[in-house]
């Protein structure tokens, strides 16, 4: 029973809907008026770009045997979908979401960005991070910076944060996936490059 849970919770969880939750709860909290047809316009894309296109690409790539799971359990099967990703991301912070728009989603697509690149050197020199922690932590990080941008009162999403970040971290170690290592090191990939870009919109 366990089992499942913590293995339901790697799925739950997947680092592709990570971008898209931030979204999401950036238009739920933000005072900024926005119209409601942007808002759907920039979700859906999203949506399209950060989920669909990499689940399609997934497939492709396992079609061309160059992946064997989802779960990417080498370095070299990393390096083509994260590749990849890097190339999405580009495309959501020049298409979808522009500096002079909605300056703090394109910080948070900056910082997905540079997470990804970073990840990508790590499996090219043969280092494995925790890429659920890093998507995890990116998006923790943004909450709290939002908190305090718009000096709201999300302690409870907050907390509910630091559940969910404990609850995945257990997950990946349960099943195998990461070392205590590759697991602290994923957090902090995540983290760090949002914490360096909050001073451009905070």
């Amino acid at each position: 029973m366990i089992h499942r849970i913590l293995k339901s919770i790697s799925y739950i969880f997947h680092p592709l809907i990570m971008p898209l939750l931030g979204v999401l709860f950036y238009f739920k909290v933000s005072p900024k008026y926005f119209p409601q047809e942007i808002i759907y316009a920039k979700i859906i894309s999203l949506f399209i770009l950060t989920i669909v296109l990499p689940i399609l690409l997934y497939f492709l790539l396992k079609t061309l045997e160059r992946v064997n799971s989802i779960e990417l359990e080498t370095t070299k099967e990393r390096i083509i979908p994260l590749a990849i990703n890097c190339l999405i991301i580009l495309l959501v912070l020049e298409r979808v979401i522009s500096d002079n728009e909605i300056i703090e989603l394109y910080y948070f697509f900056l910082g997905i960005l540079i997470s990804t690149l970073s990840c990508l050197i790590l499996v090219i020199m043969k280092f494995k991070a925790s890429i659920h922690m890093i998507a995890v932590s990116g998006l923790f990080m943004f909450f709290i910076a939002l908190s305090i941008h718009f000096s709201i009162n999300i302690n409870g999403t907050l907390a509910l944060m630091s559940i969910i970040t404990g609850a995945i971290a257990t997950s990946r170690l349960h099943l195998k996936a990461h070392t205590y290592k590759e697991l602290i090191l994923g957090f902090f990939v995540g983290l760090i490059p949002q914490l360096l870009l909050i001073s451009n919109w905070l």
